[in-house]
């Protein structure tokens, strides 16, 4: 055999084994993405045991096991305080780590804009919503005021908040602006203050969720005026929107996951594939829709950034108008 034949078989050999090892490379490296993921998931919840934001993060997190839509398990972890600031923090500063994820909140929004946390929503991924909590303006049943159109003719009105920033406060912002009366808020410590002061007549109207509402609406203490969700809620379908009554107010709690900011797109559909069904699953609404009375309303990522941004824009406008901030 001529060297030339035996360089040429050398070559030839060693592109072959090149070859064998490029594709070696590509099997290996193919199955890291598929087997996304390959270990628990830590949802972080930055309130304490048996709220609200707790309560929806563990129904979340149940429904996923029920429907066996994770080949891994979702591991609450409670880590309150600071309003939020140091449970969201510490998923803001995991950058790009698709095992950490959390849901959103009134403070979500809020703490930032009032300078208590290091992190925004800018440090997050929104991956999907899956409902919203509307708000339903009642009075007592024995008050004067039946229609929006009656509290637009009042001289002065009061309501009750729990905090100066909490939703109630801001939809009292929104309906004084709107209706142009003035809404006195009078702070209490908790929901329950604010519910015995609508039924004692102490304040004018109050803004509940509906599942704190509902029980006094169908006892027949309460009045329903409006709801403020884009559409109806089932659990009201006779109480009209403010929309429709011709009032621009729309304004609710969006119920969904983000994780830190910088995981891969990848994550981020692998996450609105579970989410949507969860969202479409009888077990969610059995856990959760039906038992709060929540609107379903599922959004993919690209969607719930944009609600997330609109509402923070939301927030922050009336927060200024209150003078909370600058």
């Amino acid at each position: 055999m001529s060297y030339s034949m035996l360089d040429a078989l050398v070559t030839r050999g060693r592109m072959v084994a090149a070859g064998a090892m490029c594709a070696a490379t590509l099997v290996t490296a193919a199955p890291a993405l598929a087997v996304y993921p390959d270990r628990d998931i830590t949802m972080i919840i930055p309130f304490g045991v048996g709220g609200g934001s707790d309560t929806l993060a563990r129904t979340i997190g149940n429904v996923i096991g029920e429907l066996k839509a994770l080949p891994v398990s979702i591991l609450p972890e409670n880590r309150p305080g600071g309003s939020g600031a140091v449970g969201y923090s510490y998923v803001g500063k995991e950058k790009g780590n698709p095992y950490v994820i959390a849901t959103v909140s009134v403070s979500f929004f809020t703490t930032p804009l009032q300078g208590g946390s290091p992190v925004s929503y800018r440090d997050f991924t929104p991956l999907a919503a899956i409902a919203q909590s509307p708000y339903v303006l009642v009075v007592p049943a024995t008050s004067e005021y039946k229609t929006l159109d009656d509290l637009k003719r009042a001289k002065r009105l009061t309501t009750g908040t729990v905090g100066v920033v909490s939703d109630a406060a801001l939809l009292a912002k929104m309906t004084s602006n709107s209706l142009g009366v003035q809404i006195d808020s009078i702070p209490f410590d908790g929901e329950g203050e604010v519910m015995a002061a609508i039924l004692g007549g102490h304040v004018n109207i109050a803004y509940f969720n509906p599942s704190e509402v509902l029980p006094q609406i169908k006892a027949g203490t309460l009045r329903p005026l409006a709801v403020s969700s884009a559409q109806r809620a089932d659990a009201f379908p006779d109480v009209p929107t403010f929309t429709e009554l011709g009032y621009k107010i729309v304004h609710t709690q969006i119920r969904g996951l983000v994780m830190p900011k910088g995981v891969a797109p990848e994550v981020v559909s692998f996450w609105e594939g579970v989410l949507k069904k969860v969202a479409e699953s009888k077990q969610w609404k059995a856990q959760y829709i039906d038992r709060f009375h929540d609107v379903p309303n599922f959004m993919n990522s690209a969607e719930f950034g944009k609600a997330i941004v609109e509402t923070s824009d939301r927030y922050e406008h009336l927060m200024k108008e209150l003078k909370v901030i600058k």
